[in-house]
């Protein structure tokens, strides 16, 4: 099955259809006949798809979608909502309340399936980031939304200005977002110009009957318009299948006969939705960065320095070349910490960093692994190579004294253990833990050598 879809529906003769169509379709169906078991459903069983009728026994549908949209657990299910009812109050109310769609019966059964895809696939996008939203506190992310405030960038992109223009002015009055019109042949062009939509509302027919199909494809294909919204407006085109439209890709789709109002509303959750998105990638890219990255120099850590160095290795024995690997270690650090306290350590630490930093290659490793030891490895590197880069360090940290903010001048220096390894060498039971091992040794020995120094030892094989 490819997901699981809560069908909410107070007519068991109307469940048991969608469950045939459903279970037809590949997906795994439960079903409720009033909003209490849908609400008590949707926690337990967590559905990836809610379909609700707005008329319940017990309550109404909106009602019911306005509690699942509060509890944090169920707020970002995506909930279809339908009814025999042609009521435009009432599917403004229900698009407003967070329904991601509202159809009326009859519906047509292609339609269905294909908008159910486009939903199940944008919610796919969500759980790349967290299966669960109990999952999300990872990423501090499990507290309820906040409500939106900052309007969106609608771009109109239509054959004719005048059409653009005229819908435009009717959606103006009722938008809460900036409405651009976007000429066809600018629609594609520097997104400085015009800024970077968070929707695209297009015609149908741009082009040619069916051609805003092929400029939605070709949006979602381009970096900068990859992640917006896509909204196709249908002017009773000839050439537009609305299953179509869906499988490739519309986040939604409007035809004339739809008040502005409505149309308003759409473009406005696309917009929600669209930023929610971002914020979410936003929060795992950060997430991803800090995992890799030391708080307080800003370097790599220790975690993605060993991952690092078993690349560096991988290429070495491809390329059958050598590269060096080096422990350093500031040399009795605790007294510093001791005698001017440890936010004098931590701009050493920092400066130290710097120092290291600066008198590297941008492809060579440099890594924060512990307190006061950084980790380095030099690809492509022999060993009288690595022993002047080696050196060099040393005299980056000793020459010039660490001047905290109070003008306190502390002297540093360091001490190198380091190794080097040949990619002809046979695979190691430990992986590179071996080598690590062996730049580690070497410091000790530059440590009861009398420190300041580089001790470089021979890789075991």
């Amino acid at each position: 099955m490819t997901g699981k879809i809560l069908i909410v529906d107070d007519v068991s003769t109307n469940r048991i259809v969608f469950k045939v169509k459903l279970t037809a379709a590949g997906y795994n169906s439960v079903m409720a006949g009033d909003g209490a078991t849908c609400l008590r459903l949707a926690q337990s069983e967590l559905p990836d798809l809610i379909l609700l009728d707005l008329m319940l026994p017990d309550m109404s549908g909106i009602e019911v979608l306005r509690k699942l949209k509060e509890k944090p657990l169920t707020r970002r299910i995506p909930v279809v909502m339908f009814s025999s009812e042609h009521d435009t109050d009432q599917r403004l109310l229900a698009l407003q309340a967070g329904a991601e769609d509202f159809l009326s019966r009859p519906i047509d059964d292609q339609t269905l399936l294909a908008r159910l895809r486009g939903l199940l696939r944008a919610r796919e996008v969500v759980g790349a980031f967290s299966s669960h939203e109990g999952e999300l506190g990872l990423f501090g992310l499990e507290e309820a939304a906040t409500p939106y405030e900052v309007p969106g960038h609608v771009a109109l992109v239509f054959s004719r200005a005048d059409a653009a223009l005229r819908l435009k002015k009717q959606l103006t009055g009722v938008s809460q977002d900036r409405l651009t019109v976007l000429a066809t042949e600018d629609v594609y062009g520097d997104q400085l110009t015009h800024g970077s939509p968070d929707v695209y509302l297009i015609d149908a027919d741009v082009g040619f009957p069916g051609g805003g199909l092929r400029v939605m494809s070709e949006l979602l294909s381009r970096s900068a318009s990859r992640n917006a919204a896509i909204c196709i407006f249908n002017q009773a085109s000839p050439g537009l299948v609305p299953a179509m439209a869906f499988d490739l890709g519309a986040s939604d789709l409007v035809d004339a006969q739809i008040s502005p109002s409505e149309i308003a509303v759409r473009l406005h959750a696309l917009v929600r939705r669209k930023r929610e998105a971002d914020r979410l990638r936003a929060s795992v890219q950060d997430g991803l960065r800090l995992a890799m990255i030391d708080p307080l120099t800003g370097l790599h850590n220790r975690r993605y320095g060993i991952a690092q160095l078993n690349a560096i290795a991988s290429r070495a024995k491809q390329d059958n070349s050598q590269f060096a690997v080096m422990v350093v270690d500031l040399d009795r650090f605790k007294m510093v910490n001791d005698r001017w306290g440890h936010a004098a350590g931590d701009a050493v630490l920092v400066e130290v960093a710097h120092r290291l930093s600066t008198n590297l290659r941008a492809t060579d490793l440099l890594a924060r692994i512990g307190g006061e030891e950084f980790l380095i490895a030099l690809p492509a590197t022999s060993r009288d190579e690595a022993a002047i880069v080696a050196q060099r360090l040393c005299a980056a940290a000793q020459n010039t004294p660490v001047v905290l903010e109070d003008g306190t001048r502390i002297n540093v220096t360091i001490s190198i253990g380091m190794t080097v390894d040949g990619g002809d060498v046979e695979p190691r039971v430990n992986g590179v833990a071996d080598i690590v091992d062996q730049a580690d040794r070497a410091l000790m020995k530059s440590k009861a050598s009398g420190r300041n120094m580089v001790t470089i030892l021979s890789s075991a094989a």
